[in-house]
């Protein structure tokens, strides 16, 4: 019988890994699995505070160029002929534009020539009566900020940003 007795030992030590290995193998997959889960939530908070701090910094951008003060640039004063209507009539403007900032007042300042070229040509082609009333004035600051920010880029860009040329503001305007 100590044959049988060690035969039965034998089988059940080889009946008992089975059981152990079951539950290591249900304790490892536990893990893993609470290992991945955790993972998941650190990467989630980390991503979500990554995203507030990028909506912060965006923030903060724009408050910054909100509390940036105006850049003006003035130039040149322009006297045109006008078209005529009642004889020969004249237009002396002077003009002083704002811009978004000093590095797009240094741009503007590199493209003078060609800007006073267009604004001149602009000017030409306008009656007198066109721009005697508060109208018509506001009418042609807003044709010569859309000229100029079209010579500076703007046109066909990213229209996320800010146009070159904020405003047009007239300082001087004579009509005779």
């Amino acid at each position: 019988m100590a044959k049988e007795t060690k035969a039965d030992a034998d089988a059940t030590e080889t009946a008992a890994p089975p059981k152990k290995s079951k539950k290591l193998l249900i304790i490892i997959l536990i893990v893993v699995l609470l290992l991945v889960i955790l993972g998941g939530g650190v990467a989630f908070l980390l991503i979500k505070k990554n995203k507030a701090q990028d909506g912060e910094e965006a923030k903060a951008a724009v408050e910054k160029t909100k509390q940036a003060p105006p850049v003006y640039v003035p130039l040149d004063a322009f006297t045109v002929n006008l078209v005529p209507e009642n004889g020969e009539q004249f237009l002396q403007v002077l003009i002083s534009v704002e811009v978004a900032d000093a590095h797009v007042a240094d741009t503007l300042k590199l493209y003078t020539p060609k800007l006073r070229n267009n604004v001149m040509l602009l000017l030409s082609s306008k009656k007198a009566s066109e721009l005697v009333s508060r109208e018509g004035k506001e009418n042609l600051a807003k044709d010569i900020r859309d000229l100029m920010n079209k010579v500076l880029g703007q046109g066909g860009g990213d229209h996320e940003k800010e146009p070159p040329v904020r405003e047009v503001l007239f300082t001087s305007f004579i009509i005779q």
